[in-house]
């Protein structure tokens, strides 16, 4: 029998509903395996849903432009309180509506239009925000891109010094979309002193891994550091600010204000940015960061860095090359550059088959964006819902079987999107039941 999920929206806009049960029955079929994915806790989508979609509240707890929000500013303080014991920030803003918001305001608080960035590429596996031409980040200041090597898919830190030093960027992003790798922030952090440009790390990704203790936290070692709550932390969609108090270039880049780092940063994302808060999402946020807290999570958090070096040792078994060879973190990209088909004839392979994952560029990719040599996929919706080394393996084989028929896929699709349903059938997705 069929449950009705949503049986007040069902009465309303059945239309709708009966979409939202269609999404239901794909995702509890299908293995998601898009990295930046997860299932957000149930605890999470009740304080989405919960009477704060109501309250509006521009300004800052204790410094609102309305009256009533008493209890709002409590609210978005144990937010920012649980933030700050969690990652050992000094200062955090939890009003950013995403991340790319998060990471504008950063900019308006540390440079002026025109100012050199060095970030990675979206090719190489950075995210639009780090200073890509299409994006605001690259149209308002100049990219100055570094990047893995494309023959080990590495980063060359004494590569990155050397451009740092040439160009003297005043802000260098640590952070990417599709490295499958750790990140050395204490090196970072060290040629970013040497020219005396801004350390900012771009956690979206890697929350979880840094959590859990399985990848180094930035926080010691940069001025700033942007997140989302959602991916692996399993939130709601939003975003978050960590950073310093004081600004240790202020005398160099701000002489004339008197604002520290953390009111500049506050200053950006509110008046600069946005109005009101999204309070609703911000008490989500707060669920997010108590549970992150737990030693449950961060059990979680290491099975998701154990499943995804599971997966790649067999798909190397197998005869596939993977994006440095292999992962440290949530993520492999499969590297099909020695291929004649590319990663998207890949990826919508795989995804008739039942596993859902996303096409992406490789570095030194020569194939174009909308085509790429690459396959994205991550760990973090499996461990979810409880998925471990044994379910892995079977996903390998069937990735392999998927890439040896794409000249005959039907009969194999079908076989293999069966035998994915009966695996998905043990493993309920998360976030639709209270004990979840």
């Amino acid at each position: 029998m069929t449950v009705d999920r949503y049986p007040h929206l069902s009465k309303v806009d059945p239309e709708l509903a009966a979409m939202l049960h269609k999404q239901i029955r794909m995702e509890s079929a299908t293995l998601k395996m898009i990295p930046s994915e997860n299932f957000a806790q149930f605890a999470v989508l009740e304080a989405t849903g919960s009477i704060l979609t109501n309250k509006y509240c521009e300004g800052y707890p204790r410094a609102r432009y309305y009256e009533g929000n008493e209890i709002v500013d409590e609210i978005e303080l144990l937010a920012i309180e649980r933030a700050k014991s969690l990652f050992g920030a000094e200062h955090v803003n939890v009003q950013p509506y995403s991340g790319s918001p998060a990471n504008h305001a950063v900019y308006r608080a540390l440079a002026e239009h025109g100012c050199k960035v060095m970030g990675m590429p979206v090719p190489a596996g950075g995210h639009l925000t780090h200073g890509w031409g299409v994006n605001f980040s690259g149209s308002d200041y100049v990219q100055v891109p570094y990047g893995p090597d494309p023959q080990t898919g590495m980063l060359d830190y004494d590569q990155i010094r050397e451009i740092a030093r040439r160009e003297r960027p005043r802000i260098i992003w640590v952070g990417a979309t599709s490295y499958p790798r750790i990140l050395d922030y204490a090196r970072f952090a060290e040629i970013a002193a040497e020219v005396e440009a801004y350390l900012v790390a771009d956690i979206a990704h890697i929350n979880g891994l840094i959590v859990a203790g399985v990848h180094p936290n930035p926080v010691p070692y940069c001025d700033v550091v942007t997140s989302t709550s959602h991916k692996m932390l399993r939130g709601p969609r939003a975003g978050f600010i960590l950073s310093k108090i004081e600004d240790r270039y202020q005398h160099k880049y701000f002489p004339n204000t008197k604002l520290n780092l953390g009111r500049r940063i506050d200053r950006s994302v509110f008046p600069g940015l946005q109005g009101g808060p999204h309070m609703n999402v911000i008490a989500a946020m707060a669920v997010t960061f108590k549970e992150a807290a737990t030693e449950e999570f961060r059990a979680y958090g290491r099975q998701v860095q154990r499943n995804a070096r599971r997966l790649a040792e067999r798909l190397l078994e197998r005869g596939y090359q993977l994006v440095s060879g292999g992962t440290d973190n949530h993520l492999i990209v499969l590297d099909f550059r020695d291929r004649p088909f590319s990663g998207k004839d890949v990826a919508e392979a795989l995804a008739a088959a039942g596993i859902i994952c996303n096409f992406n560029m490789v570095p030194g990719d020569p194939r174009k964006p909308f085509v790429t040599s690459g396959v994205r996929m991550g760990t973090p919706a499996l461990t979810s819902m409880g998925m471990r080394e044994p379910e892995m393996d079977l996903i390998a084989r069937w990735i392999d079987e998927v890439c040896r028929h794409l000249a005959d896929l039907d009969e194999t699709a079908g076989r293999i999107r069966g035998e994915i349903a009966d695996l998905c059938a043990q493993f309920p997705i998360p976030g639709l039941r209270g004990d979840r």
